[in-house]
């Protein structure tokens, strides 16, 4: 079973690979660039076709793709019939539409899929069903009921074991977790919570009681809910695939930041006797065996894994496209800088009364763009070092 789980992240990967070089091409053809390569892959060219003007195919590295676009320097040498279809010679907003298509397709992909965990294959949470009826409220973890302990809400007022919580005070909630939040507001306050008990509606009144939780005094009623998968109707599937979505990206910008902080951990964890952190780096290969035991493991049921592997894949396509707009070169966010700096140029001249300058030529940053390079595959290396000599591991 784990190779399975591999090879379908390896497909997964180079399908979102092929979907990003795709919106480079699509908008480049839009705007009637030539587009001479369209790869997947990277290395010894494995197999192509032509078609029109664009030779498509795979090769033998399966580390990403590239869409070539005529014209992407102004050193570039173009036949005369070709020349104003040149990249460069496109406006500002154009080149910055095909530069972004890729990473925002990849946004696309993340939220799609993160649509489908919510809407059809569902993620495990806490259900509205209760599970088991506390004798009374403990104060403390260790706790055990007694005359003394405070007495549990919900069996004094009648909430059984198998009750579905439907609203409260006439307030449906979709979410386990929606309900708690009013109850824990709701300390010393009456409740009319309407369960459904075999199929019928049952109005029971509940007055939480106080507990301490880190100092602060929260409301509770004393019932345990079953853990269940949760699947939401379209338009709040639509809203929480699209908070997720923003949740992940925003972590993912904040581990592009912290990024630099990291990378001393995971010296020490690949060379070491540390053990990996799971919510350090993790390179593709990493990723790739967390998708195969993900596969293997008997503590997940069959709707689990596909909803972990979706997941998975969601939160790769999510970061790879913040990634890929980081303002280096030789990544789409570099070549956008250049193309901001280009516009920038254009409407100071413009308002100089002078004539439209050539465009920025990228050629020129060579040097730092070979640094960048070589610090990427660089930590690609450390990072395949590191999957392979000390992996991650998670516990199932």
């Amino acid at each position: 079973m784990a190779i399975i789980g591999v090879i379908a992240f390896v497909v997964a990967l180079l399908l979102s690979v092929m979907i990003h070089e795709a919106g480079h091409y699509l908008t480049a053809k839009r705007f009637g660039m030539k587009v001479t390569e369209f790869f997947v892959g990277f290395g010894q060219k494995i197999w192509s076709t032509q078609r029109g003007e664009t030779e498509f195919g795979v090769k033998a590295i399966p580390a990403g793709g590239y869409c070539r676009i005529a014209g992407m320097t102004p050193r570039e040498e173009l036949s005369e019939a070709d020349a104003d279809r040149a990249f460069v010679k496109a406006g500002v907003t154009q080149r910055l539409i095909v530069l972004g298509a890729g990473s925002f397709l990849h946004f696309v992909i993340g939220f799609v899929l993160l649509l489908a965990l919510f809407s059809a294959i569902g993620v495990t949470s806490l259900t509205n069903q209760v599970e088991r009826v506390s004798d009374c409220i403990p104060q403390t973890a260790t706790e055990v009921c007694s005359s003394k302990s405070t007495p549990s809400p919900a069996k004094n007022a009648g909430i059984l074991a198998g009750d579905q919580i439907i609203s409260i005070n006439g307030v449906e909630y979709t979410e386990w977790a929606q309900a708690v939040r009013v109850i824990r507001s709701s300390a010393g306050k009456q409740l009319d919570i309407t369960v459904n008990r075999n199929g019928g509606l049952i109005d029971i009144l509940v007055t939480p009681a106080f507990r301490d939780l880190d100092g602060e005094k929260i409301g509770v009623i004393g019932v345990i809910n079953k853990v269940g998968t949760v699947t939401y109707a379209p338009i709040p599937a639509v809203i929480k695939a699209g908070s997720f979505t923003l949740e992940i990206l925003q972590n993912s910008l904040t581990a592009l930041i912290s990024l630099p902080s990291k990378i001393p951990d995971l010296i020490n964890q690949t060379f070491g006797n540390e053990e990996r952190d799971p919510e350090g780096l993790v390179g593709v290969v990493g990723v790739a065996r967390v998708s195969g035991e993900t596969a293997e493991t008997k503590a997940l049921t069959g709707r689990e894994k596909i909803a972990t592997f979706v997941l998975i894949i969601a939160s790769l396509n999510l970061f790879v496209g913040m990634f890929n707009l980081l303002p280096l070169l030789p990544l789409d966010g570099g070549h956008m800088a250049v193309a901001i700096a280009d516009g920038v140029r254009n409407t100071r001249a413009k308002a100089k009364g002078l004539a439209k300058p050539a465009p920025f030529d990228v050629e020129r940053l060579t040097p730092i763009t070979m640094v960048v390079f070589i610090l990427m595959a660089s930590l690609s290396l450390l990072l395949l070092t590191a999957d392979i000599l000390n992996p991650v591991r998670l516990n199932f």
